[in-house]
């Protein structure tokens, strides 16, 4: 079936952009401080670090999404560039972990912040429901009007940017003293955290994490061959440039030991700072439609994702999950699918939260480090690309693939420090979760061409 060209560049760019800021941004700012002691300069290092590890891994890959037809993102370059046992064994992941921990993780931090929002009780319960609706809401939405998906992305984007923007520019004539801190909550001072500062590439994935998300959605993209190079170089450069002011001016506003003690809630002091009481709540209704932003631009992409890897015979049930809807021109059972395992991974979340299975960190970081690990076989398809004399020019070929493993390396390094105890256990989960895709092509009544 042809895909229909349903979006533009501006789409793609604000998938991108849309998908990075509105989570990681909120609630990993108070993190990559704790990281770093509280030294902002140490800190505005992470995210510079963190910013190179994903830019030179889009320029990377953005050669290989302008030299495929096939859809599905990731997974098409790996079935094209290394083999079709490859590509299942990254779409197993993708399915099953990858994009049902980050869609799980940032619905519930969405109920985190409307209860904020509201002044409610802010129990994991409850969080974990409001999550659990706003899945079900995003979810139903993208399939039933692929329009209003595109449209709400665009509109999140344009909404989430107003206080990323407004914040540092008022942060730059900002004079006042530090606020106090809420009754109750304990001051932490800055410190001195040796190279413990790598832990901070942790929450930084996931910070910048989500343009990858984009690639699902190529073949829809009017022109890709040329667009979705433009997005994939553009759109993490947008995303550096917000986070780096969004960070300096919160700071500015509020100092760095506030940001320590209060952890998520130094945002809602931002707003009562600027604006008094009613700022809370004006700022809050930003950063929940910012984050409501990121939920609809995960679950636009996954909800394709069983289609996809039915449709090349790499997981099973394909002849159910490949029918389509025409009228709305995606798989239902698909898109059921997709929702079900995110479910599931919801009720893993809140078991992992609510035992502190992992001290502090979520399911998804890990999951994205163990993605970054995997971009590294294509890094290194874009290199002999080079060396063959298809990728002709010296930087995109050679010195950004390069440059893209270094991050990869640096990044599953952040994770490993982040989370000693059990990022080897997960990181070996989500192998032997790529291991069962490729046994599946492998041992599959299918016969498949392989494409190198």
């Amino acid at each position: 079936m042809k895909e229909r060209e349903h979006y533009g560049l501006g789409t793609a760019i604000s998938m991108i952009v849309g998908i990075c800021i509105g989570s990681g941004i909120f609630f990993k700012a108070d993190d990559i401080l704790a990281e770093t002691g509280g030294n902002v300069w140490l800190g505005i290092m992470v995210f510079v670090i963190g910013a190179l590890c994903v830019i030179f891994g889009a320029i990377t890959l953005s050669q290989l999404a302008s030299r495929t037809t096939n859809r599905g993102g990731v997974v098409s370059y790996y079935e094209e560039f290394v083999s079709s046992r490859a590509a299942s064994a990254f779409g197993w992941f993708q399915l099953f972990v990858y994009f049902p921990t980050i869609t799980a993780v940032v619905s519930w931090v969405s109920g985190i912040y409307t209860l904020s929002l509201f002044g409610l009780p802010a129990s994991l319960e409850l969080q974990t429901l409001l999550g659990f609706f706003y899945m079900t809401l995003f979810f139903a939405m993208n399939y039933f009007s692929y329009k209003s998906g595109g449209r709400f992305q665009n509109v999140s984007t344009i909404v989430k940017l107003i206080p990323l923007i407004g914040i540092p520019l008022l942060g730059l004539f900002w004079t006042r003293g530090a606020p106090d801190l809420p009754q109750g909550v304990e001051l932490v001072e800055t410190s001195q955290v040796g190279w413990g500062w790598l832990a901070a590439l942790a929450p930084i994935a996931f910070s910048f994490d989500g343009w990858i998300v984009s690639t699902t959605i190529t073949q829809e993209v009017r022109n890709h061959k040329k667009n979705m190079p433009i997005a994939l170089t553009v759109g993490p450069l947008i995303v550096l440039a917000v986070y780096l002011a969004f960070f300096v001016g919160m700071i500015a506003i509020v100092g760095p030991e506030y940001v320590l003690s209060a952890g998520d809630q130094a945002i809602n002091q931002v707003g009562y700072s600027l604006f008094g009481a009613s700022g809370e709540r004006i700022l809050l209704t930003f950063v929940l439609i910012a984050i409501l932003g990121v939920v609809n631009g995960i679950s636009l992409g996954y909800i394709r994702l069983p289609f996809t890897l039915a449709s090349k015979g790499m997981i099973p049930f394909s002849g159910v999950l490949t029918k389509i809807d025409h009228k709305r021109e995606l798989s239902p059972t698909s898109a059921v699918a997709s929702y079900l395992i995110t479910v599931f991974w919801m009720g893993m979340h809140y078991l992992t939260q609510r035992f502190d299975v992992l001290r502090g960190g979520d399911v998804s970081e890990i999951a994205i480090v163990f993605s970054y690990v995997a971009y590294i076989i294509l890094y290194l398809k874009v290199i002999q690309l080079a060396k063959q004399g298809v990728i002709k020019n010296v930087f995109l070929g050679r010195v950004a693939p390069v440059l893209g493993i270094v991050g990869s390396l640096i990044i599953l390094l952040g994770g490993l420090f982040a989370n000693p105890l059990y990022s080897p256990i997960f990181l070996l989960f989500s192998a032997v979760v790529c291991g069962m895709g490729y046994w599946y092509v492998v041992s599959s009544k299918h016969t498949l061409t392989e494409k190198r």
